[in-house]
This record gives structure tokens, sequence and C-alpha cells, in this order.
């Protein structure tokens, strides 16, 4: 049964919300572009809180109807529904309704998920470690972080999602995936996973850890090569990176060459990005971004002088789990014609998020910009193409991939896996055999240069 009715002006209810309704939409209609506090990054990014004092006082006629439209719905839902609900879980229902209709890395955060968002940059959380995303409206894995539950469990970038503890993730939020997926140290989470050469969907039950993320590891190799590894961009990489580099100079000598190990580095942060590529660059542009308004589209470039990172011939590796801020890098590296790019193609995930915090703690993760590499290029959707296209190790026959990732964490307790071992102590042949990439990015090394570097590119945007 259906009721209709009238009322003669505006209700209290109605009033109050219009006011908050008004302000908060407000600050979602007109987005970063309005505030130049908010700055481009990946995931975790943080800018200054925005105040309400700083909007404008009047909107356009059109928008003030289409508010008062809102207050009353709100009002009429606030005194009418079954349940009952307060103006905040209204108001908040109403900015994750209007975001849900952007693009899938779009999204509203309450304080409490801001609050996460924030710890997550800071290196270490309690969850099951994996990147996630929403790809073509699914929630899908973009890496899982070496070492971690997740990883141990056989999760691979590209499975699909589709439930979470036995509950649908069809029309689920970034945030609310994310929530649902961290919780408190040794309790258990269900993932139903879909993917490629699976009849149906699997369950996958993990035990969740803290996760302190070491986001730089490193290496030698006999010959003078030094060898990083970089799991994520966070808010120390770029010293960290420093640090081994530093210890790679001292001890090598010559320093003939350097691995820089990207793969299944799902990303972090964009100033992490830029202060990494530099440490290899002296000059010319690393990436840019361009979006609807002017403090939107940004040139970020190398700056000159000593660094550890130069001269030495440079290769990187990249797979499909290289995402966001490691994209960022290869790309830049690789059309500066200053490494050489191997692996395989990457994620392809080259669009800015702009993280707004709002009055009361809450924040707005909105799409901003899209990212290019100098010469152009989009990562979005397309990914970084490497020089040279070397397959990852297959699993051998007779095991499955969670067998095989078992062995290799008994193999990481043990100290025998390859950056458990002490940075300064040489790889060996026998590791390098398992792992084919590895192993061709040092043959180049040791027959630098390779022909596709020939030339710089003679071009850039201006």
């Amino acid at each position: 049964m259906m009721s209709s009715w009238r009322r003669k002006g505006t209700p209290k209810t109605a009033k109050k919300i219009l006011g908050i309704a008004s302000s908060l939409l407000l600050i979602l209609v007109l987005g970063a572009g309005l505030f130049p506090g908010g700055s481009p990054a990946g995931a975790g990014s943080r800018s200054a809180p925005l105040s309400l004092a700083s909007l404008p006082e009047a909107i356009s006629p059109a928008a003030d109807a289409k508010l008062k439209v809102l207050a009353q719905a709100l009002a009429l839902v606030e005194e009418q529904y079954v349940e009952p609900k307060s103006p905040k879980d209204l108001i908040y229902g109403t900015i994750q309704g209007a975001v849900s209709t952007l693009d899938s890395h779009s999204s509203f955060m309450t304080p409490e998920e801001y609050r996460e968002l924030q710890i997550e940059t800071k290196g270490k959380f309690s969850g099951i470690g994996i990147e996630i995303t929403l790809k073509d409206r699914i929630l899908t894995v973009v890496s899982p972080i070496e070492g971690t539950p997740a990883y141990r469990a056989g999760l691979l970038a590209g499975d699909q999602i589709v439930k979470i503890n036995g509950a649908t993730t069809k029309n689920m939020s970034l945030t609310e995936a994310v929530k649902s997926i961290r919780g408190p140290k040794g309790s258990k989470v269900v993932l139903s996973i879909n993917r490629q050469g699976f009849a149906q969907p699997k369950d996958f039950v993990i035990v969740r850890e803290i996760i302190p993320i070491r986001s730089v590891k490193a290496r030698i190799i006999d010959g003078g090569i030094g060898y990083v590894r970089v799991t994520n961009f966070q808010d120390q990489t770029d010293s960290d990176l420093h640090g081994y580099l530093t210890k790679m100079h001292q001890r090598l000598n010559p320093f003939k060459g350097l691995i820089l190990d990207l793969r299944n580095d799902p990303g972090g942060l964009l100033e992490q990005a830029v202060r990494v590529s530099d440490e290899f660059l002296n000059s010319g542009l690393i990436v840019y971004t361009e979006g609807r308004s002017a403090h939107q589209s940004m040139r970020f470039y190398a700056h000159p002088g000593e660094k550890t990172g130069v001269p030495a011939p440079m290769v990187v590796l990249i797979n499909e789990g290289s995402a966001s801020a490691s994209e960022i890098v290869a790309g830049a590296l690789k059309d500066q014609k200053r490494a050489y790019i191997v692996g395989s193609k990457s994620f392809g995930k080259g669009s800015v998020q702009t993280i707004i915090p709002l009055e009361d703690g809450s924040a707005l993760r909105l799409t901003t910009a899209l990212y290019y590499t100098p010469s152009g290029i989009t990562i979005q959707d397309k990914g970084i193409i490497p020089d040279e296209v070397v397959k990852e190790p297959e699993i051998p026959s007779g095991k499955d991939l969670q067998k095989f990732r078992e062995e290799t964490l008994t193999k990481h307790m043990r100290k025998e896996g390859l950056t458990d071992k002490p940075w300064s102590q040489p790889v060996t042949e026998a590791e390098l055999k398992q792992d084919p990439q590895l192993k061709r990015a040092v043959e180049i090394l040791q027959n630098w240069p390779p022909k596709k570097m020939a030339q710089k590119p003679e071009q850039q945007p201006k």
C-alpha cells in the first residue's frame, strides 16, 4: 500500500538538513577544483582540512532548487521511514550515493575509514596484505604483498573477489571492501575468488596478521651489480632506497649496474614515485597529470645534482602486479632511456586520486586527473609495455600455487628467500636460475647497452 501527503512550507527537520546538505553537497559538487590544499596522489595522500567558510556564500538558483528537493527527500526519510535514521546517516548515505555514480576509484570515507587510510601509509596495519581496486566495476586484486597472508594463501593479481565472508561484493565500494577485509590480528576472513581457469569461485580462508611493510629490500650480485626490490611506495621509501644505494656504492667497486625490481608493487604515494624516479635522473620530465582545473594539471621534473642512483646502467623488472606509483617510475625511466624494462605488461592504473579531508574528519577520495609518462602515453588501462618480455617462472608440475608459496614462505622463515639474506651477501647462481626475469636482467647488464636504448626521445610534452 502506498500513501501520499502534502505539507505547506518547509518542515523544521527539512530546514535543518538543508543547511547541512547545502554545505556538504557544495564540497561534493565543487570538489578539488576550489581547494589547492588537495594534492593529487595515490592512496594514502593527505591534505589540509577544508573550511566551510571558504565556500561561496551563494549558489546558482538551479542548484539551490535541487538542494531544497534533496533536503525535502532527506526530511521525509528521517520522519517517515519505518526505522529511525539520524541526519548524519542520511547525509553520509547521500554523499556515498552521489560518489558511487563516479568512477570506481572515487569514494567517500567516514572518519574511521579515513583514519584507516592514513594508518596504511605509515607501513603497519592489521589485515591480509593485498591491494584491491574496482576493475570494470568488479572488486579485483591488484597485487598481494610478498610474504603476507594473502600472498601465502595463493591470491594473484587479477583475481576477482566476488564475496567477502559470504556477502556479495556487487555494488560494494572500495572503502567498504577494505573495511570488511581488515580486522583484528588472528581473526579469519573468507574471500570467494573467481579466476581464469576456475570452474566456479573458490573460497580462500585467510587469517589476518599485523602487516609491517618494509618497502625496500636489497642484495648484491657478483660482478658489481646491485639489486633493489621496492614492494610499495610509502613515507620512507625514498630514504630507505637512498640508504641501500649509498651502501652499494661503498661496497661495489666499480658499481657496474642496478636492477630495480617493481614486480607485484601495487603502488602508493605519488610523491614517493617522483622522489624515487628523481634518484635515477638528473634532468627531464618524470610524470605529468591532466585534470579539469589548472592546479590538477601538473609537471614533475628531475633535479640536477649528485645522486646515488646515477649513472650506473639500470634494468627495471615489472609484471601485471606492478601498478600506479610503480608504473610512474617504470614509465619515466623507460621514456628517458635511463633504464631497460624487462618482464610483462603492468596493471594499468593511471588515474590520480586526491584525498580531500572534510571538517568532521571524513574525506572524499576523488579521481581528479590522469597521469602520463614523459612521452605522453597514458597508463590508464594500458599499462607499461616492457622493452623485453620475459615470462615469470612457472609453477613446478604437480604443485599448486598455495603449496608453492608455502614452500617459499618456509624458505623465508629459514632466511633463504632472495631478499631475506643480508643485503651484502651475493645472489647465487642457483637463486638466479629460479627467477628467469632476474637472470635475464643480470645478462643484460653484463652485456650493456641493449640496442633499444640507442637514442633518447626527441620530443617531450611542453
